[in-house]
């Protein structure tokens, strides 16, 4: 008896429970959406149930975990994601044109995946080692360990996962003392290069312009992303049925079970990158509005817990994992919308699958292992 009040005891105080409410809100409105987005309880609403059990798992251990021993372990992640990454490129499976998946005998895992955790521990144990003797040569550091497994990622190719890898460690890098100034520049390019591709279109989107940087599939996204018309029964027809969804469902929404886009189904990968046009369609836009509105509280929760952390390591990791579920939710919502290319990011706590719930479960133990942390003082 004596062991299980302990336990009892430890459980209750891992959790960060204003985080867990959020949490348990998101998951409960997924659930029920995904209800709506199979017609039913079907097999795929029962192994989304079952990934959320093993995701609240994975969240309440790592949450029992101190912060000391994420540090411990932040380079050996690293290096053996980096690795299994290297593994993909020389023997990985291959599957609809890319190579993402390793084989490992009683399973096949996406490493790139465990780069989204890796990558911000990572450089938050990079910059605690160096904090009190930071110079410009280790932010230099810094991102050539980000490019490394983002070149990679980028290879197979998997620009979703890539665009979150590199946004997590560039967060990490900025919240380390990174110059703002540094990062005019970068947006200078960024805002031309969005200008030319606007304005010189009908010129860069020919079948026969190579973009050399980019690979045609993705380009053509872009371009669809430009002009849905030009292949709407083709590469267009993502972005333009999921705008119909949202444009559709209006101020109020059709109703619960009530989306003709949804169930006549005019709305592709409903179940997992495209779930929130389902959303937007049976509640509309005060129903959309809300979920942004949760979302956004879950956001200013994490920063809350950086802002509060005891460490430098704690902060930046906190940080860095917050603005990841914020890019997560920017660029699957953006996608949906159809003001940003589709690059297959799932909605946190609402699409379908097992890996990015179990990856968002063990940022959110992360984040309330740091809150809970208070170091020793000697």
């Amino acid at each position: 008896m004596k062991y299980l009040i302990t336990g009892f005891i430890r459980f209750v105080t891992a959790i960060d429970w204003p985080m867990m409410l959020i949490l348990l809100v998101l998951a409960s409105t997924g659930m029920l959406v995904m209800h709506s987005a199979v017609g039913g309880t079907d097999w795929r609403f029962a192994d989304q149930l079952r990934n959320f059990l093993v995701a609240l798992t994975a969240m309440w251990v790592v949450a029992l975990i101190p912060q000391p021993v994420f540090m411990k372990f932040a380079l050996p992640c690293y290096l053996l994601g980096v690795a299994l990454l290297i593994a993909v490129m020389l023997f990985g499976d291959t599957s609809k044109g890319a190579t993402r998946w390793l084989n490992i005998g009683v399973a096949r895992i996406q490493p790139s995946e465990m780069m989204k955790i890796a990558m911000p521990l990572m450089l938050a144990w990079y910059f605690q080692v160096r904090d009190g003797s930071m110079r410009f040569f280790d932010f230099i550091a810094a991102i050539l360990l980000l490019l490394i497994p983002f070149v990679l990622i980028v290879k197979q190719p998997d620009l979703g996962t890539a665009i979150l890898v590199l946004g997590a460690g560039a967060f990490v890098i900025y919240f380390a003392g990174l110059s703002f100034k540094l990062l005019i520049p970068l947006a200078v390019c960024a805002v031309i290069s969005v200008t030319a591709v606007v304005s010189y279109q009908d010129v860069l989107c020919k079948s026969d312009f190579d973009w050399i940087v980019l690979r045609d599939y993705q380009k053509h996204r872009i371009c669809t992303l430009l002009d849905p018309t030009t292949d709407p029964l083709g590469k267009g027809f993502h972005t333009i049925q999921s705008t119909i969804a949202v444009g559709s469902g209006g101020v109020f929404g059709k109703g619960y079970m009530k989306g003709t886009q949804t169930h006549l189904d005019f709305i592709p990968e409903r179940t997992t990158d495209f779930i929130f046009a389902v959303f937007a369609e049976e509640f509309g836009m005060y129903g959309g509005v809300t979920l942004l509105l949760i979302y956004g509280l879950l956001i200013a929760r994490g920063l809350t817990i950086a802002v509060r952390a005891q460490t430098q390591f704690g902060r930046l990791l906190a940080g860095a994992l917050t603005m990841v579920l914020f890019i997560y939710v920017f660029v699957n919502v953006g996608m949906v919308t159809g003001i940003l290319p589709v690059v297959g990011v799932p909605l946190p706590l609402m699409s379908y699958g097992g890996t990015a719930l179990v990856t968002i479960g063990v940022a959110c133990g992360m984040l309330m292992s740091i809150n809970r942390y208070r170091p020793v003082k000697k």
